[in-house]
């Protein structure tokens, strides 16, 4: 374990309350708990058994100034045994804003100084309590929004994905062992495994990863969001359908075209799948400048968006706007799903043909919501794979992870190449490496500092 200075925070979130929990951690934690909090046995907390709730007084400064300030609980948790493998102590206040800071000041005044953001959960990932994983997917239960997200938060915290990768890492590791036999022992057999085992065993280990990655597509759709725009010309209903998403009246809906004049942006659950959703201002020539600052904008977030909900009035005739349209419709690189909008007011029969020239189309009415499940039922389809289970099965939840993975698979598939070829065997050996490396970035064995306080940075202070 490593041996880090003590620090301090308060844990719950700030405001009034019925109680507030401060947290200490680090070699001299109960030290410094100890001249803050009192047992009413009048026992020092380094008496105190682990894990057991004492009461007892709060007090503020030292010798004849020190004066109880609140009465609580403290908890003792013994390295290394506690949530960051150190030394922790809980004590347990009134939950006031005052009092609140004034025993965090106490706490600093008795040796330990002010926690990082995410700093907690960081030292319990330095001292193996947990992977990086598994940290990532406790930050991302912090932020749920969603039963979808819980369930992926909480499979990635039971270590999920860290054991499905270690697996895969450990085995591997087997297939290095072999490499290195043949290399430095080539006249000998001391290998435990054949050529031919090898090479198995390394296109076994790269299907699983490939396996892994298209889950991906899952792990992005309910836990970081996918960027969408809802896209059409001027009372389209564009503004409707994002009021429909986002379940409450967030854009303004008028009869006035070019009403919506910027960007709208938030996110917003559809079935299982989280979209990150931004409504634009319709595509047309405008001599308005605002609105043509709004068009332009509505334009470069189309070409960013990996969704696009394309929406046509399909109770009216369409013109050449329409078509203007479409040409930038298709010139988009996300997927695309036409949306024919106020089915209420019937639909004309040209957009049957239109459909055609999308590989996804929903007819329905943002304003009266019919039709609408079918788009949620179209857009799951697209993105969420119906024979993963998000709250058992290992999935990918992230860029970073993603990134990591498409790295192993490459080296990995220039491994097997090279083996396959009979190249010499310390360019099998160095893809090899680079794939192990790759995963241990994924999980943190090998992972750069930056990287760990990139992803603990975006923690708040006390976790």
């Amino acid at each position: 374990m490593n041996h880090l200075d003590t620090i301090a925070a308060i844990s719950t979130p700030y405001g009034k309350g019925g109680i507030a929990v401060l947290r200490v951690s680090g070699d001299d934690a109960i030290a410094v708990a100890d001249k803050v909090f009192c047992a009413k046995n009048g026992k020092c907390l380094a008496e105190a058994q682990s894990s057991r709730a004492i009461y007892g007084y709060i007090f503020e400064g030292n010798g004849d100034g020190r004066r109880q300030i609140d009465d609580g609980i403290a908890i003792c948790f013994r390295a290394p045994n506690s949530f960051t493998g150190e030394n922790t102590v809980e004590i347990s206040c009134h939950g006031g804003i005052l009092i609140t800071q004034k025993v965090l000041t106490s706490l600093l005044a008795a040796g330990a100084r002010l926690a990082l953001p995410g700093e907690f959960t960081k030292r319990a990932f330095i001292n193996g309590k947990m992977s990086l994983t598994s940290a990532e997917a406790l930050g991302d239960l912090l932020e749920a929004k969603t039963d979808e997200q819980i369930g992926l938060a909480r499979s990635g915290m039971k270590g999920t994905l860290s054991g499905k990768i270690g697996e895969i890492y450990g085995s591997l590791c087997d297939v290095l062992a072999a490499i290195f036999a043949h290399i430095d022992y080539p006249d000998e057999d001391l290998a435990d495994v054949t050529h031919d085992e090898m090479l198995s065993v390394a296109k076994e280990n790269l299907e699983k990863l490939r396996t892994l990655e298209k889950t991906y597509s899952t792990g992005k759709a309910v836990a970081e969001g996918i960027p969408t725009v809802i896209l059409g010309k001027t009372n389209a209903g564009k503004s409707s359908l994002y009021n429909r998403i986002v379940g409450r009246d967030a854009a303004i809906v008028t009869d006035i075209e070019g009403t919506t004049r910027d960007i709208l942006t938030e996110s917003a659950k559809i079935g299982r799948v989280m979209l990150k959703l931004s409504d634009t201002a319709g595509l047309r020539e405008s001599s308005d400048k605002v609105e043509s600052i709004g068009i332009e904008r509505a334009r470069r977030s189309a070409e960013n968006a990996e969704l696009i909900l394309a929406v046509f009035d399909g109770s009216r005739e369409p013109d050449g706007q329409d078509s203007e349209i479409l040409e930038f419709i298709k010139s988009l690189n996300g997927v695309k799903v036409a949306i024919i909008n106020k089915s209420d007011l019937g639909t004309l029969p040209y957009f049957e043909e239109l459909k055609k020239q999308f590989e996804f189309s929903i007819t329905l009415s943002a304003g009266s919501g019919d039709g609408f499940d079918t788009l949620e039922k179209k857009i799951e389809e697209i993105y969420i794979d119906k024979d993963l289970d998000t709250a058992s099965d290992a999935i990918i939840s992230n860029a970073r992870q993603h990134a990591a993975i498409i790295s192993a698979i490459e080296a990995l598939t220039i491994a097997i190449s090279a083996i396959e070829n009979e190249l010499p065997l310390e360019i099998c050996c160095a893809e090899v490496e680079n794939t192990l490396s790759s995963l241990g970035e994924l999980d943190g064995k090998t992972v750069s500092e930056d990287i760990v306080a990139k992803i603990f940075s975006n923690f708040c202070v006390g976790k």
